[in-house]
C-alpha cells in the first residue's frame, strides 16, 4: 500500500485533476443558467489542438493559451447561438459538437502538419512548471503542491472566484435567477438570453485552459482523441459536485486521484484495458450514488411537505 499511496501519487492527482476541474466549471456555470452543457468534451477537444497549433507557429507558450482560449470562445459562441438563439436542443447540439470536435481536429491535424493520429515537435516547449517558494521546502506537502504548471494552480484559484462570482456578486446572482426560473428571471428586467451566452462564454475560457493544460501542461503534443473522456468525467463531477464550485472540486479531486491511480497501477503488471477502466467505472459508480442522493433529496421533501 505504501507503494501505492506516496508523494509522486498525489502529485500527478494535483496535475490530472486540472482539466477536468476546468471543464466541470464550465459545465457548472452553463448548469447555472439551466443550459446542460454535454458539449465538454469537445470544448476541450479544441482547446489542446489549438494550443498546440498556437505553440507550433508562434513559439509562445502564454500566446498558445490565449489562442486555444479565444478558439474554444468562438466553438462555444456557436454553440450558445444553435441552442438560445436559434432553440435547438441543447443535447443534441452538445452531442453534434463532440462529434464535430473529434472530426475537425483530425482533419486539421492532417491538413495543417500532414500526419495522421498524432503530432510532436521536439522543438516545441510545453507550459513552466513553478516551484513555489517556502512551500518547496515543506516535507510531503512540497511535493505534492509545488511542481506544476501555472494552469493547474489557475484551475484552484478559480473555484473560488466562482464560488464568489456565482453567490456574491449581482451578475452571478441573476444567473442563477435565470437558471430557477427563466420567466420571472425575464419579468423583472434580467436578460436571459445575455445571462446564457454569458455562462456559454466563460465555459469556452475554462474549457479552452483545460485544453491548453491537456496538451501543453501534461504532454507537449495532441493525439487524435486524447480528451479521452474527460469531458464527460467533467460533466459527471459537476452533477456530483451540484454546480456549486467547491463541490465541483471536491468531485474532481476523486476522478483526478482515479485517474491517477490507474496509471500507477499500470507499474504492477497489471493490463493496461483494466487499470484504463477505472476512472470510468468510479464514474459509473459516482453516477449511481447522485441518482440515489437525489432520490433521498426528493423523499426529504416530500415528508417535510406532508407534515
Amino acid at each position: 500500500m505504501q507503494h501505492l499511496l506516496d508523494v509522486a501519487l498525489f502529485n500527478s492527482m494535483f496535475r490530472m485533476v486540472a482539466p477536468i476541474l476546468l471543464a466541470a466549471l464550465g459545465g457548472a456555470i452553463c448548469s447555472r443558467v439551466g443550459l446542460f452543457n454535454v458539449g465538454l468534451e469537445g470544448f476541450v477537444l479544441v482547446g489542446a489542438f489549438s494550443a498546440i497549433v498556437g505553440n507550433y507557429y508562434t513559439g509562445n507558450v502564454f500566446l498558445a493559451v490565449l489562442i486555444a482560449v479565444a478558439v474554444t470562445m468562438l466553438f462555444s459562441w456557436i454553440f450558445a447561438y444553435m441552442s438560445i438563439h436559434l432553440q435547438a436542443n441543447v443535447i443534441v447540439v452538445g452531442i453534434s459538437f463532440n462529434f464535430l470536435a473529434l472530426g475537425l481536429t483530425a482533419f486539421c491535424l492532417k491538413a495543417i502538419f500532414h500526419v495522421k493520429g498524432a503530432f510532436y515537435d521536439k522543438n516545441m516547449i510545453g507550459l513552466p512548471k513553478w516551484d513555489i517558494p517556502l512551500i518547496k521546502d515543506i516535507p510531503v506537502v512540497g511535493g505534492i503542491i509545488s511542481g506544476h504548471s501555472p494552469l493547474v494552480y489557475l484551475a484552484f484559484v478559480l473555484v473560488f472566484v466562482l464560488q464568489y462570482f456565482l453567490f456574491k456578486s449581482v451578475t452571478g446572482f441573476r444567473m442563477i435567477a435565470v437558471g430557477e426560473n427563466p420567466v420571472a428571471a425575464k419579468s423583472i428586467g434580467i436578460k436571459v438570453g445575455r445571462m446564457q451566452y454569458l455562462a456559454v462564454l466563460i465555459c469556452g475560457v475554462l474549457c479552452g485552459l483545460a485544453g491548453a493544460q491537456l496538451s501543453l501542461g501534461q504532454v507537449t503534443m495532441f493525439t487524435e482523441g486524447m480528451t479521452a473522456g474527460r469531458g464527460f468525467i467533467a460533466l459527471v463531477a459537476t452533477m456530483l459536485g451540484q454546480s456549486n464550485p467547491i463541490g465541483v472540486m471536491a468531485s474532481s479531486l476523486l476522478f483526478g486521484l482515479m485517474d491517477a491511480f490507474s496509471i500507477r497501477l499500470q507499474g504492477f503488471s497489471l493490463p493496461t484495458h483494466f487499470t484504463q477502466m477505472l476512472p470510468y467505472i468510479v464514474t459509473l459508480l459516482a453516477m449511481l450514488f447522485f441518482r440515489k442522493s437525489n432520490y433521498l433529496a426528493d423523499a426529504q421533501k416530500a415528508n417535510g411537505s406532508s407534515r
